[in-house]
């Protein structure tokens, strides 16, 4: 590995633990504005306090938030863009850079590529060239990499995660983030499939359970994931620095779930 990219994977990943918690926060391209980004300073500040690794978003985050005061934390600059007002809101555009991310000051780039989708060939063909930048310009690619289309009943079937966590493996990606297939047998198996490219949960909508979170994440760490890239289950959480802090106990630690109640109590 560029050892430029070396130094920027270890802005991104603990360097002796070799994992990462990552909070997304691009959601108000997508979906507008969310409860728990309404001030970004604040929001970086909050789970850069409680142990995250990294945040990611869109380019207008480096201005409004990040890096502003406390606790240092990573930045993830993300380059595609869609809205969930668009007749096809599964078709992701590039709306960044490579050499944008660095201007800004990025640690790492991140895509989003919806397999299935009729957009397909296109997010693919973007990712080549996403790929071919980062690896000139030694920046580390996180590619978020989902099953969705007419074709995919069940975006958590393992086979399509692994097929997914595969492609951005075989593609070049640094690091793949796929959804989590509901159990650590067949999460393994994905895993194993990325040939050593290390792979982030994904945390998907609002869960009403912190506990049910926890345990995710926990059961995802044992089989194999190298940690998560999860925003709404983070940044909307009543006190997001401690379940950051309990997320760090999990993901670098290494507790049990009642090892983390015990240390921490409930969260």
């Amino acid at each position: 590995m560029q050892i430029g990219k070396s130094i920027r994977m270890e802005r991104i990943f603990n360097r002796n633990t070799r994992k990462s918690i990552v909070v997304p926060m691009d959601h108000g391209v997508s979906v507008g504005p969310l409860a728990g980004l309404e001030n970004m300073a604040k929001a970086v500040d909050e789970v850069a306090e409680g142990g995250a690794n990294a945040v990611l978003g869109h380019k207008g985050l480096v201005r409004s938030g990040h890096r502003q005061s406390g606790r240092d934390v990573g930045l993830i600059m993300h380059l595609s863009s869609s809205t969930v007002l668009s007749p096809a809101p599964n078709r992701k555009s590039l709306t960044a850079s490579v050499e944008d991310a660095i201007r800004h000051g990025a640690d790492g780039v991140s895509m989003h590529i919806n397999l299935g989708d009729a957009g397909e060939a296109d997010m693919l063909a973007d990712f080549g060239l996403v790929a071919r930048d980062a690896e000139r310009w030694g920046m580390p690619l996180l590619a978020m990499i989902y099953g969705r289309g007419p074709n995919i009943p069940n975006s958590l079937d393992p086979a399509v995660v692994a097929h997914c966590a595969r492609l951005g493996a075989e593609l070049g990606a640094d690091i793949v983030k796929v959804p989590y297939t509901g159990d650590k047998e067949s999460f393994a198996q994905v895993v194993e499939a990325c040939c050593g490219v290390p792979v982030l949960i994904a945390g998907g909508p609002k869960s009403d359970s912190t506990q049910d979170f926890l345990r995710m994440v926990s059961d995802a760490m044992q089989a194999g994931a190298a940690g998560l890239s999860v925003g709404r289950n983070v940044f909307q959480h009543q006190t997001p620095r401690r379940l950051v802090a309990a997320l760090t106990c999990i993901v670098h630690a290494g507790l049990s779930l009642e090892q983390v109640r015990q240390t921490m109590g409930e969260i």
